[in-house]
């Protein structure tokens, strides 16, 4: 049975001469890989490729058979048409890096609507406004919302926040307990939403560092997270 879906592109891979298998997030089923047959064949049209940028927004029409690898796709748009984010050099640095990020954090093959809908709306967002020097800051601690280890609030005056445990304390406890300008930023953060990102303002050497922390934080939390290969490039292009 043919079932419609929204979907989320997360990476792709060059597979045989003319073929593509494209890594999704999807609404109804999860994490899903596809194969695109022909994607890059002048006989059937090249066309095809420039629906799998990172993070494109697609429908998709698909057989989808359980316990299969790589599914087919029969029909594909695109479900939302990006304005400035796959073309502007800085936030298509951000697509890349989060694409990665995600790629190696969105493991489960079952629908989660709310991680869904975080991701489909926060991408619009930042394609459609021009305030987003923080976006990536607030994107991944609000992912930690709907991944399971969101900062415990509970005791949030403290001065300490321990990444290992994901709470805030009174004193440095083990060597993942941090302070100082990253705990700071983390409560001003904890407290903000996107349309309030441009009231918070740091230097590149801040942001670099809150992104750091930020990913040992996912490191320690999610198993089999690895660091993104782009983090130096995106730093280098992102802080000039």
């Amino acid at each position: 049975m043919l079932t419609t879906t929204n979907a989320i592109v997360l990476s792709k891979i060059k597979y045989r001469d003319n073929d593509l298998i494209i890594k999704c997030y999807t609404q109804k089923f999860g994490l899903v890989s596809y194969i695109i047959r022909n994607a890059s064949s002048a006989k059937k049209g090249n066309s095809k490729t420039a629906y799998f940028q990172l993070l494109s927004q697609l429908q998709l029409v698909t057989l989808h058979k359980q316990n299969r690898s790589l599914q087919d796709i029969k029909e594909i748009k695109s479900n939302y048409l990006y304005s400035s984010l796959q073309t502007h050099v800085i936030k298509n640095s951000i697509v890349f890096f989060l694409a990665e990020v995600l790629s190696s954090t969105l493991k489960e093959e079952e629908p989660n609507g709310y991680v869904y809908a975080y991701l489909e709306t926060t991408l619009q967002w930042l394609d459609t406004h021009d305030e987003y020097s923080n976006f990536h800051l607030l994107f991944l601690l609000k992912l930690t919302k709907h991944l399971g280890f969101y900062p415990e609030m509970a005791k949030n005056q403290e001065l300490y926040f321990n990444l290992n445990e994901g709470r805030f304390e009174n004193n440095k406890t083990n060597i993942y307990t941090v302070s100082g300008e990253n705990i700071i930023l983390l409560k001003r953060l904890l407290g903000t939403n996107f349309d309030e990102l441009n009231s918070i303002k740091i230097n590149s050497k801040q942001r670099q560092s809150f992104l750091k922390m930020m990913l040992l934080y996912f490191e320690l939390h999610l198993d089999g997270f690895k660091k993104p290969q782009s983090m130096q490039i995106f730093n280098q292009v992102f802080n000039t």
